[in-house]
């Protein structure tokens, strides 16, 4: 009997999965990029479960592969394809442990689903700020084991910003319980920040502690056509000054992301008259009954379309038109599917420098790949923009994609790098950004993460091959397109 087996012969049965069919659905990527293969999944149901699941693998030698929603686009939750990993579902950790209404704050388990707790939140007349385009499926743990970003940055900030504290299963299955919703504990290293972006390497998330904010009393949403790229931090500026700092949300949305998405769903409706180069998503939101936020937007639209900023713009009337907005923005990851998939390109830098650097990749592609489509869009609010790719349709597209990545992709990334930007600015770097980390990330950081993986799971059973290297480990596998 293997070391595998042996392992899963001392566990609960109740918690292993070995039906291949359904095995199979935790092995796969979500961007499908990547297949690993698992003998079983393991779906603790307490925190003890999680414990006793990780003392057993670790002590038999077994390679744990924590994962939430299986939603990570760096393949951080997949195993690899030797077999000799098991994959730790935390699905069925799934309850609300506590909601402080006075506090502003919740503590719940990892398996949680976001969007269940933007409900208990909501019915709590309180709002969870995190939100993302995979809410539906995601979970809490995934959400902060990869620092999530989302549409609401620009107020809120990371998902770590909303961290209070967690709880956290350790390598050797010890537990690190710090969920203390306090705003102000300064008593030594604030040790959740190691487990915050860490994708599952340095221990599990089972539990944590959230800050909650008021819910918003009023919400306005516009959709905005812009005079020229460049115009993009002056906008922000002046709408930050007009609403006070009330802007949830920045998303900028080039027309050729559009017009892929109108294109294979023509019963959406174009949200302006006429096409533009350049839109823009604002939204802005007051908790308060007494400030006119709306007043506020429009008075900036009529300054920003006098000044020439906005050439074209329209406020959401009501719920059905926020909604079919945010549905045109959300959903563009799909028109790039639904056009043979895209090369993608999750970069940050400053938000002054964002629309310069929108410039200047957008003509290494044309220099490079004259007939690529360009996707661009993000939330440019936080200086974060998806700068994605679509192969032409006379291409193939994985030759296309491999080509691309291997000649024109390094250029982006130096390009970002030049402008004290970032490759990685919300996806995290899992398995297919390792070498990207070792080529711009800084040494000393990267020296300092690998002694922390070394100090917690000495023997590199957690979560191994993602973000820090181990020096035995083979060069990972080829990603399948």
């Amino acid at each position: 009997m293997n070391a595998v087996e042996n392992a899963l012969s001392s566990l609960p049965p109740e918690v292993v999965v070995r039906d291949q069919d359904i095995v199979s659905k935790y092995t796969t990527d979500f961007r499908h990029l990547y297949a690993g293969r698992a003998v079983a999944v393991l779906r603790p149901r307490s925190v003890a479960e999680v414990q006793q699941v990780v003392r057993t693998l670790t002590a038999h030698g077994v390679p744990i592969v924590p994962q939430g929603g299986n939603t990570s686009y760096c393949t951080a939750a997949t195993p690899d394809r030797g077999g000799g990993e098991v994959v730790v579902s935390l699905e069925r950790l799934n309850k609300v442990r506590e909601i402080d209404v006075g506090n502003l704050s919740m503590i719940v388990d990892a398996g949680c689903i976001l969007s269940d707790l933007h409900d208990a939140a909501s019915d709590c007349d309180l709002m969870l700020p995190l939100s993302l385009g995979s809410q539906q499926s995601c979970q809490i743990g995934g959400n902060l084991s990869t620092n999530a970003g989302g549409i609401a940055v620009v107020k809120h900030g990371m998902a770590r910003d909303l961290v209070l504290g967690l709880e956290v299963v350790l390598p050797d299955g010890s537990l690190l319980i710090d969920l203390n919703p306090l705003r102000k504990n300064n008593s030594g290293y604030d040790t959740k920040q190691l487990f915050i972006g860490a994708e599952g390497t340095l221990g599990i998330i089972t539990g944590a502690s959230l800050k909650l904010a008021r819910k918003p009393r009023a919400t306005v949403t516009a959709f905005l056509a812009i005079s020229d790229i460049s115009e993009l931090s002056t906008l922000l500026d002046r709408a930050q000054r007009f609403t006070g700092d009330a802007v949830t949300s920045f998303e900028y949305v080039s027309n050729s992301s559009l017009e892929l998405l109108l294109r294979k769903r023509p019963a959406l409706r174009h949200p302006l008259e006429q096409a533009s180069e350049h839109y823009v998503l604002l939204e802005a939101a007051t908790s308060s009954h007494l400030l006119d936020i709306q007043g506020a937007v429009e008075a900036l639209l009529e300054e920003a379309m006098t000044d020439g900023l906005v050439i074209d713009g329209a406020i959401a009337a009501n719920e059905e038109h926020r909604s079919h907005f945010w549905h045109l923005r959300e959903n563009i990851p799909e028109a790039e599917v639904l056009n043979g998939g895209s090369v993608k390109h999750d970069v940050s830098v400053r938000t002054s420098r964002l629309a310069s650097f929108i410039e200047q990749a957008s003509q290494i592609v044309r220099s490079h790949r004259p007939s690529a489509i360009l996707s661009i869009y993000g939330h440019v609010g936080d200086g974060n923009v998806h700068f994605n790719v679509v192969p032409p349709a006379e291409a193939v597209p994985s030759e296309f994609k491999s080509s691309f990545e291997t000649i024109v992709s390094p250029l982006i990334y130096s390009l970002a790098a030049d402008m004290g930007g970032s490759f990685s600015a919300e996806y995290g770097i899992g398995r297919v950004k390792l070498d990207l980390l070792e080529k711009y990330g800084d040494p000393g950081k990267i020296a300092v993460m690998k002694k922390l993986k070394h100090a917690l799971d000495p023997e590199g059973h957690m979560n191994p091959g993602k973000v820090v290297r181990q020096l035995s480990a083979a060069p990972p596998d080829n990603l399948i397109y």
